[in-house]
């Protein structure tokens, strides 16, 4: 006599269901630095270079969209300050466009609108899509505003680390020592002429002050395209709870970082202390030198240009010396990052909050170290029980909702 027992059913583990989620969403991540020295014919993102990101390491990570960011630092508010920012930026939006024009224009195309995204996730290539990460360049002709959104810029901050033209930045927190207590006269007309263009606004380096006139002004949703919660890290660079409050109700968005020192300061202090002396070893073997991040806008464009090439090239040997070592600090990793997505989903709402890494900028933590583990980030949010609607809004849906309303409004002012 034979017996037969009920068939047990087979249950999906995180990671099938995290696969699963991870290949049917869109993936955006909204900040990503560029070096225009991995833009030739000879060296670019065709490769699997030592940057953190670039086409294979995107391929590997089933990251779809990156946006790719015309970032200058800040020099004396002139007009000859301007014309050799303005060259620099010229740069980077051509490397940009040389990548989907000629370089890779079978891999990856450049998206203006969130239908673009779509059409090209949907057609298997990766998309790109022009961030300004300060708007100093542009001078005081606010007619640049429409020369950079003809070239494809989609959002831009109006300062960085330090108060431009348009507005103070939140390095001012350091020494309370301020420019405009909030915006210039020309800042709160450049808001005007974003919401005319249709180019969302990122608050993620001006001052708080600053953020809270542009929420007045703005007659469209904000972004802050990589800034955390500053009530788990009281860094200058996120957001306290008043501000997270005011993105809400601007109907805005807020793209969690994968910043180290933006998540957890103590754990970000003790690592970083370690690894110094990691890095220096490394980079006296290599015959490279290292600067401190606040050493950066002191040096000269060729000692720029070198650290940029070198530093990544540090930083991975730096890793895989460490990687077995007992003795090393544990490293701010995607839990802690995710703890700052769980704090802003519960204050202001899922459909407030996205995900960056500033990659290449200073980003990356362990389990999201470079584009190739972007997976990790939704596993970890399948572990937190997050669902698939939600995590498809966190990766990217709420940040191409606030587009298109940033570009209808857009409309009725033109």
């Amino acid at each position: 006599m034979l017996l037969y027992g009920k068939r047990k059913k087979s249950v999906e583990t995180s990671e099938a269901i995290a696969e699963r989620i991870h290949d049917g969403v869109i993936t955006i991540d909204t900040h990503n630095d560029i070096n225009v020295k991995n833009f030739t014919d000879s060296v670019n993102y065709s490769q699997r270079l030592e940057t953190q990101v670039n086409l294979p390491k995107m391929e590997e990570g089933g990251l779809d969209v990156s946006w790719l960011i015309v970032y200058t630092g800040q020099d004396s508010l002139n007009a000859s300050g301007y014309e050799k920012a303005k060259e620099n930026a010229m740069a980077k939006f051509e490397a940009i466009h040389r990548l989907c024009e000629e370089i890779a224009p079978d891999q990856i195309e450049l998206a203006l609108t969130s239908n673009d995204v779509r059409r090209i996730v949907a057609s298997g290539k990766k998309v790109a899509m022009i961030g300004v990460e300060n708007a100093y360049p542009i001078g005081e002709n606010l007619s640049n505003f429409k020369k950079y959104h003809e070239m494809g810029a989609r959002y831009i901050s109006l300062s960085h680390n330090g108060h431009s033209q348009f507005s103070d930045s939140n390095t001012g927190e350091a020494d309370s020592v301020w420019l405009h207590n909030g915006l210039s006269d020309l800042g709160k007309d450049a808001v005007s002429e974003m919401n005319r263009l249709g180019m969302m606004i990122d608050i993620s380096h001006p001052s708080k002050e600053a953020m809270k006139q542009m929420i007045t002004l703005s007659k469209a949703p904000l972004i802050a395209s990589h800034s955390s919660a500053r009530a788990l890290c009281d860094h200058s660079r996120n957001l306290d709870d008043e501000q997270l409050q005011l993105v809400k109700e601007n109907g805005g968005v807020v793209q969690t970082v994968a910043f180290s020192s933006y998540l957890n300061t103590e754990k970000h202090e003790a690592r970083a202390a370690y690894m110094k002396g990691i890095y220096e070893e490394v980079a006296d073997s290599l015959g490279i030198q290292l600067h401190e991040r606040s050493q950066f806008g002191s040096l000269t464009d060729e000692q720029k240009e070198a650290f940029m090439e070198n530093y990544p090239k540090v930083i991975n040997i730096g890793k895989e010396l460490v990687a077995d070592r007992s003795d090393a600090p544990e490293a701010v990793n995607v839990s802690d990052f995710v703890d700052h997505i769980d704090y802003m989903v519960k204050l202001i709402g899922i459909d407030h909050v996205g995900i960056s890494s500033d990659f290449d900028g200073g980003g990356g933590i362990e389990g999201w170290s470079d584009a190739s583990e972007t997976f990790n980030v939704t596993l970890e949010l399948i572990k937190r029980g997050y669902t698939q609607e939600e995590i498809e809004k966190l990766w990217g849906g709420n940040l191409l909702r606030v587009l298109d309303e940033v570009q209808a409004v857009a409309k009725t002012l033109s």
